[in-house]
């Protein structure tokens, strides 16, 4: 597809992610077959594609979970992630939320967050005491998220949609260049996913991010730019405008979901 608009987020800079050609088989399974795409700095990024697609596959690639077989992702313009493993990956700036919630739901908010923030330490480093700039990026976080108020209330009593925003603020807390986000408001209710899509624009005036989901509605509110995968491989790319009235997109969703791309 033609780029007949400007892009969001590169200005003078090179992308934040650039997957050149990645293959990954399982087996005889093709699940990504040369896929090539971009995410340029502070852009919000639409991952799109039916089941089967090999969007949740190619975060597993990003994140070092599971290794190409061809192609290679340079990060941040200058490293190539074939050679980090996963810890590598976070520590330089590559955070991901899964799908499900994970959070220590014994834990308060406040000790999820201060657990988040020692991640990268060593075992002995764990057992410090938060410095001061530690303790305002704990509640600068907080606040961002809308968790502030909750700060000392167990992570397990939280509604769906705070679990998945604190599991966000503990990605947050690690400052990331880049945030990978596989459907973050599958399950939420409306109101619950218009907030998760607000944050998420806040988010991206500091940083990239990534987000893998099927609701339509919100990547056509929130994502800067669209990728849309079918089969493994790369379709198209464009403005959500773009994408969902090219026509092969619109044969690849006619008839699969309720909220279709078209």
């Amino acid at each position: 597809m033609g780029e007949t608009v400007k892009r969001h987020g590169l200005g003078t800079q090179g992308p934040v992610l650039a997957a050149k050609n990645v293959v990954r088989r399982f087996g005889g399974l093709v699940a990504v077959n040369d896929v090539s795409f971009d995410v340029r700095p502070r852009e919000i990024l639409g991952l799109i594609g039916p089941n089967g697609a090999g969007k949740t596959t190619l975060l597993d690639i990003i994140t070092g979970k599971t290794k190409p077989i061809a192609g290679k992702i340079v990060f941040d313009g200058k490293h190539d992630l074939r050679r980090w493993p996963e810890y590598a990956r976070v520590r330089h700036g590559i955070g991901r939320k899964f799908q499900t919630p994970t959070i220590f739901s014994s834990l308060s908010v406040w000790e999820n967050m201060e657990a988040a923030i020692g991640m990268n330490d060593t075992p002995l480093g764990l057992l410090r005491k938060m410095t001061s700039t530690e303790t305002d990026r704990v509640q600068s976080t907080l606040k961002t998220i809308g968790l502030d108020r909750r700060a000392q209330e167990r992570a397990g009593t939280l509604a769906h949609g705070q679990k998945q925003w604190l599991e966000i603020g503990m990605l947050l807390i690690q400052e990331p260049k880049l945030l990978l986000l596989d459907e973050p408001v599958a399950g939420m209710t409306r109101r619950d996913r218009d907030l998760t899509g607000e944050l998420i624009v806040e988010i991206a005036r500091t940083r990239s991010v990534l987000v893998v989901e099927h609701d339509m509605d919100f990547v056509r509110k929130f994502a800067h730019w669209v990728t849309v995968l079918h089969t493994g491989k790369f379709l198209c790319e464009g403005t959500v405008e773009q994408v969902q009235n090219d026509p092969r997109v619109i044969e690849v969703y006619l008839g699969r979901t309720p909220e279709g791309v078209h």
